[in-house]
């Protein structure tokens, strides 16, 4: 018969013999809606004494150099002393500086892309100094989404940007979420919503109702009143809202909170011109602007939630990636994400193709060149098993590379950077070089989906002039 073993006090759990006397005595007064304030007042204190990590005198950020052992092991593929053979024989290429007489060789990034474009003008035809992108076709907008939070989305589009800017393709960061964690990263600056997207969605919408009103007044019907915010929008471009960043290479359209208004005045718009196609705005005003032109790659970091943001930009991406964990509770939520994928985009289509049928005109069919989902936060020793199955299931819709967690990616969060911004001194080597190569794992997964989507279309582009 078994017995119950007797406890020491001492093994009590901890929620037994609270004192409810002593309990009242910890309590502070009840909160008010002020209370928010002041509690919101101290998150900022702390959030800008976070961000002042890493900046300047001038209060911005900066982003590190590189060492010669950096350049020529992940960016410029050659030997090094064959890299120095070159420095001393270009004496008008960067030099790089060095904090003890003889010691190691250390480059900006702006000298870094000048030493590629030299290596890819003047080195072997063989290797590929510069990176790959086809003459006559846009940039490639690429989505990173799921509607829950915590699964490595903003870090994951964060680090997409920096690989890619690393690799020499010249960046946009497109922050649409209000909290502005993708901003923070990047060392933005937005005053209001009218450093965001919102202006050029607004502008997209007052466009619309400018043509809307010439059509009433040659109809012989009073026009609608274009308000102050829309007089407002249709003055700007999108080089209003775009701000440099520390990064030679990206630029941000940034977002803070008063962005997440957009979700309420969208609908607004909606119901008062049914006929605006709001998730058009995004990429039409993009192209009108020539944004697509100025850039090779544009990153869209979208709020958790499928809002009218994340419509537009997920309409404007022409690859999604949806990052998850390798747990049952992400998958079974992402499933439902791709769900309302579905629903919110079959939607869309049947409401415009109806009145298309009717009036003659082309239906409206959205089209990805990929979707594919990233496993993120992954730990192969825990979640080999349940990462197989979701493989088996998804098939090629899911990444066969998993990103790893490693120690550096806390450490780097700590000092509001990414992988690639952290100086590979201040951490164990074999943490930099196992935390630098799952990121660099995941780029390259990337970027084999970039290029073939970009030869697909070049290909098609060379068949179709062959043809004419």
């Amino acid at each position: 018969m078994a017995r119950d073993l007797p406890q020491a006090p001492s093994a009590l759990p901890p929620y037994f013999n609270i004192d409810a006397d002593a309990a009242q005595a910890e309590l502070e007064a009840p909160t008010s809606t002020a209370g928010f304030a002041r509690i919101a007042e101290a998150c900022a204190r702390g959030r800008a004494d976070l961000a002042s990590r890493g900046l300047d005198a001038e209060g911005r950020k900066q982003l590190r150099l590189f060492s010669t052992w950096e350049i020529t092991r992940y960016l410029i593929p050659v030997a090094q002393a064959h890299f120095r053979r070159v420095l001393r024989a270009n004496p008008d290429l960067p030099q790089g500086v060095s904090d003890t007489e003889g010691g190691a060789k250390w480059f900006s990034l702006d000298e870094v892309l000048r030493l590629r474009a030299f290596f890819g003008a003047q080195g072997a035809k063989s290797k590929n100094y510069l990176p790959y992108r086809p003459k006559g076709l846009p940039a490639k907008l690429v989505a990173v989404a799921n509607f829950k939070g915590g699964v490595g989305k903003t870090s994951t589009a964060a680090h997409l940007a920096m690989s890619a800017a690393l690799d020499g393709y010249k960046v946009l960061v497109i922050d649409l979420d209000s909290q502005g964690s993708m901003t923070s990263i990047f060392g933005g600056q937005v005053a209001d919503e009218w450093k965001t997207a919102f202006p050029l969605l607004a502008r997209h919408y007052g466009e619309h109702l400018r043509g809307e009103n010439q059509r009433r007044l040659d109809r012989g019907e009073a026009p609608q009143p274009l308000d102050e915010t829309l007089a407002a929008a249709l003055e700007m471009t999108a080089a209003d809202v775009i701000q440099p960043t520390h990064w030679p290479n990206i630029d941000l359209i940034g977002a803070q909170l008063n962005l997440y208004w957009a979700e309420f005045q969208i609908p607004v718009w909606r119901m008062a011109a049914r006929g605006w196609r709001l998730w058009d705005a995004l990429t039409d005003r993009l192209e009108a602007d020539g944004v697509l032109d100025r850039y090779d790659v544009i990153f869209i970091d979208t709020p958790p939630a499928l809002g009218y943001l994340t419509i537009n930009g997920l309409a404007a991406a022409d690859i999604l990636l949806v990052p998850l964990g390798a747990s049952f509770l992400e998958f079974d939520s992402t499933g439902r994400f791709f769900d309302m994928l579905h629903s919110t985009f079959h939607s869309i289509e049947e409401g415009e193709n109806m009145a298309a049928r009717a009036l003659g005109r082309p239906g409206l069919a959205f089209e990805w060149d990929a979707v594919r989902a990233v496993i993120t936060r992954y730990d192969g020793a825990q979640q080999g098993e349940l990462a197989a199955l979701m493989q088996a299931y998804l098939g090629r819709t899911l990444s066969p590379h998993r990103q790893d967690f490693t120690a550096l990616i806390g450490q780097a969060g700590e000092q509001v950077s990414g992988i690639y911004e952290a100086d590979y001194r201040d951490f164990n080597r074999e943490t930099y070089a196992r935390g630098r190569e799952t990121f660099d794992a995941t780029y390259a997964a990337f970027k084999r989906l970039l290029l073939g989507i970009w030869r697909r279309e070049e290909r098609a582009a060379q068949d179709t002039e062959l043809a004419g």
